[in-house]
């Protein structure tokens, strides 16, 4: 294929991420919890694939007339903020004044935190909490905390939007990547298990899921304290 038809084809497959958030949203309207973190697994991986694939095509260059990073940013909202807010509030996990802070706190700051043109770092990581309640809304679901814990994570997460702490992009931060890759996607498989088994009770999905995520959240956090090693110049 030529140039710009493969550009084109990136666009269109980072627009199945709507399709997928609109599947997911059905879902969650009819209380299918799984059903919904199964669809929002399945938007996760098409985002971690459309990236590298409009990187390697140059799709700004050869197809301009979409813009990839609104339309990215357009389902990533819907996939990581949104459903994953009303599932949230919705299943009963977290009711009450709780359930409604939580969201409006959720939806406020990632909007805010979307809008930001400071949200990467000069490593490709991410300035703060990259908003990805999809992921930490499903480890809620399949551990259930206690209420005043899960509040206090959306709480403290949402503060963390706005630090200057580093959260790593498993892709694209080159410290660490080969590791940051197999444990996210170790993640993606954890949390696949999670909900395909209804995040039953006992599974080992749920230590997987807190193992990875535990990685996730702090690796940036962990470069930041710890330089890099000193290269030899020859």
């Amino acid at each position: 294929m030529s140039d710009r038809l493969n550009a084109l084809s990136v666009h269109l497959f980072t627009a199945t991420g709507a399709v997928l958030s609109m599947f997911a949203m059905l879902a969650a309207v009819e209380g299918k919890w799984s059903l919904m973190f199964l669809w929002l697994v399945v938007a996760l991986i098409v985002d971690g694939i459309d990236g590298p694939l409009a990187r390697k095509y140059e799709v700004e260059k050869n197809f301009p007339n979409y813009n990839g990073v609104l339309m990215d940013l357009i389902i990533d909202f819907l996939t990581y903020v949104f459903i994953p807010a009303f599932a949230l509030f919705q299943s009963g996990l977290l009711p009450g004044w709780p359930g409604w802070l939580a969201i409006i706190v959720i939806t406020y700051g990632s909007v805010v935190y979307f809008a930001d043109t400071r949200m990467k770092t000069k490593d490709k990581s991410f300035a703060g909490f990259p908003a990805c309640w999809n992921m930490v809304v499903l480890v809620i679901f399949a551990v259930e905390p206690e209420k005043w814990v899960t509040l206090l994570v959306v709480i403290g997460l949402t503060v963390a939007m706005f630090t200057n702490l580093k959260f790593i992009h498993p892709t694209r931060t080159k410290r660490w990547r080969p590791l940051s890759l197999a444990i996210c996607i170790l993640w993606i498989v954890f949390a696949g298990w999670a909900a395909w088994v209804d995040f039953a009770e006992g599974s080992l999905a749920h230590w997987g899921l807190i193992a990875t995520s535990l990685y996730l959240v702090l690796a940036g956090i962990v470069q930041q304290i710890v330089p890099e090693g000193i290269r030899r110049v020859n």
